[in-house]
Formats: structure tokens, sequence, C-alpha cells
């Protein structure tokens, strides 16, 4: 264990374990790991309030690897552990590390019910579009006509859009961000952190082995500009090189189109303005995909509401200051009783 730095003044090798990162050569994750060490100590919060939760999958390492506490547990039970976690102890901060086949898969329904009910963790969930792990079959959010061990003339499933699964189970916090951004992620990581409730945060994370450049239309640095959207609440939703394009409502309709300022009498009145409050246009922005329009970052919607950990004990509080303290053994002997002879 590294050795503790004083108090304000953590750095990344604090929140970096002694073990050996095992990814491919490549891989992702290594930057999101990166990130989330040189973030932490900006956060101003401890390793030892500090726990990470993963499932199964490449991303599922991600706890051997902070110098923090930590589980690595079973395939889609990340987030029914964390609940138990952060019900236990309200004060510790609880992040959960996924993958879209461990999050969306077997555990979609426990991810499902962590969002419904709002548990204040930091959900992250890696976006590769595939199953690493197990040498490359398809996922949930793979496209249609993806070939792998499993698809091998093609996909022909309806994917899962990660962020709008989110908006339709109940989140209070839903972003999005790039693994190779790295002046983008470490914001985000810290609205999520800041967000009091279920934060989700999907992160576009390519696999260089099985599923390299699925992201590349929206992720290369020659079209990033053209093809990626930041949305900044109470800011026009524009992009481009220029910053001359940007999103609408069309007219004469409730959708939303892409469009080029100056052309057919375009004018910055026009471009819609962000409200990351509104879960209607939350939902339209994380409809939105290449090449049509530009994949939408940043926080895209947060709208907070009490927590369940934090209504739990409150009732729990309430019931106890009015019936005062219980009797767990008189609770056993309670009622009828046989004895067997």
């Amino acid at each position: 264990m590294n050795v503790q730095a004083p108090a304000g003044k953590m750095t990344a090798l604090d929140f970096s374990s002694d073990q050996e990162v095992r990814w491919c050569p490549g891989c992702g994750d290594y930057a999101i790991l990166k990130c989330m060490q040189r973030t932490l100590p900006q956060m101003d919060v401890s390793r030892e309030n500090t726990v990470f939760i993963s499932g199964i999958g490449c991303a599922a390492r991600f706890p051997y690897y902070m110098d923090t506490y930590g589980f690595h547990t079973i395939h889609g039970r990340a987030p029914a552990i964390a609940t138990g976690v952060k019900l236990a102890n309200p004060d510790l901060d609880v992040w959960v590390i996924t993958g879209d086949g461990d999050a969306l898969s077997i555990g979609g329904n426990h991810l499902m019910h962590a969002l419904r009910r709002n548990v204040d963790l930091n959900i992250l969930l890696f976006n590769n579009e595939i199953y690493g792990l197990t040498k490359g079959q398809y996922s949930p959010t793979s496209h249609p006509g993806t070939r792998s061990p499993s698809t091998p003339y093609g996909s022909v499933d309806r994917p899962l859009i990660p962020c709008r699964f989110a908006l339709g189970s109940g989140a209070r916090f839903v972003a999005r961000t790039v693994d190779t951004a790295q002046k983008h992620m470490p914001e985000i990581f810290t609205r999520a952190h800041d967000h009091k409730g279920a934060s989700f945060v999907e992160i576009f994370q390519n696999c260089i082995v099985y599923n390299d450049g699925i992201f590349a239309e929206f992720t290369e640095k020659p079209v990033a500009a053209d093809m990626q959207i930041h949305a900044v609440h109470g800011a026009p939703l524009i992009y481009g090189k220029e910053k001359n394009k940007g999103l609408r409502i069309k007219p004469g309709s409730f959708e939303l189109e892409a469009v080029t300022l100056g052309k057919k009498g375009v004018t910055m009145d026009d471009i819609l303005v962000h409200d990351q409050t509104s879960e209607v246009l939350a939902y339209m922005l994380t409809s939105l995909s290449p090449p049509e329009f530009p994949m939408v970052l940043g926080v895209i919607y947060e709208n907070p509401v009490s927590s369940y950990e934090r209504d739990v004990h409150e009732q729990y509080d309430a019931v106890h200051k009015e019936k005062g303290a219980s009797d767990f053994d008189a609770f056993l002997k309670k009622g009828d009783t046989w004895k067997v002879n």
C-alpha cells in the first residue's frame, strides 16, 4: 500500500495500487483508470471512504488497480451489492464499474432497480459494444450486422441505447464521455460524484482486439469536432470546427434536426439551448447518432431528488424515535410456538 499523502495533497499515485495492470495493450480501460486516479485527488476524497465495486468482464478488474476499498463481485450483480454497501454505510463514496454486457444483459434488472430507486452510486458503464473478456461475442449494444463468434453471419438484434435505458429506468443523472477525452472525463466524473443519487455515465471505450474503431466515426481527431456535440446547461447546442452547426426543433414538428448557421435563414435564435432538467429533451438527445447527427456528450440530464439510502435511514430514525429500540430476541419469541418431541 502506498504511503498516505498529507491531507489535501493527495496525488494519482496515492490512488494507484501495487497490482500490475493487465489489459490488452491499447485498451481504452487504461485511459479511464488513469483519469480516475488523477481525478479523485482533485475531488478531495479519501481512499478510506472510497469503494469500487465491479461485476464480471474486462472493466471489472478496475478495483484491483485502485488503492481504495473494493469488491470484484459476480456477473451483473454489482449494482445490487453496491446498494447493500451504501445502505450499510451511506457516508461511503461508492463507484460501480461495469461493461455493456455485464450491466445490460445479465445485469439489466439490477441496474434498472438501482437507477429507479435512486441509490447514491456513481455508475460507470464502459461501452465497447462487444464482450471482450469472453472473446468477442456480440453484446446488447452491438450494431446490427456485427460479426462475432456468436453471430458469424451478423447480428440481427436491435441494440439497446444505454442512456435511453437509464432514462427509462428513472435515472436522475445521465452523462456521456469518451475514453480518450482526458480533459472531458474528469469533469464528468466530478459532476457524477457531486450529484446526490444514482449517477449514470456511459463511457465510449475502444476494444482494440475485438471491436477496434467501432466509434471512429465520431471519436477520431479529424472528425470529432464535426461529429460531437458537448451539452452544457444553458448553452446553445452548437458544434463543428467553425462552431457553425447546431440542433433545432424542426419547424412544424417535435423532432430535432441538424442545421448550419447562415443556410436557409438559420440564425443563433433558432438553435436549441440545452436544459439538463428536461427529461424529454434528454431522451431526444440520447436518441441521436452519426452519421445524420453528432453524438451528444456531456451531462445530458440532471434533475436530483432524494436518494434511496437517505429515505431508508430517515424512515428508520423516525420509527425508532416513535417506538423506541427494538428487541430482536423478543421478536423471535413472539406469537405461537411449537415444541417438537
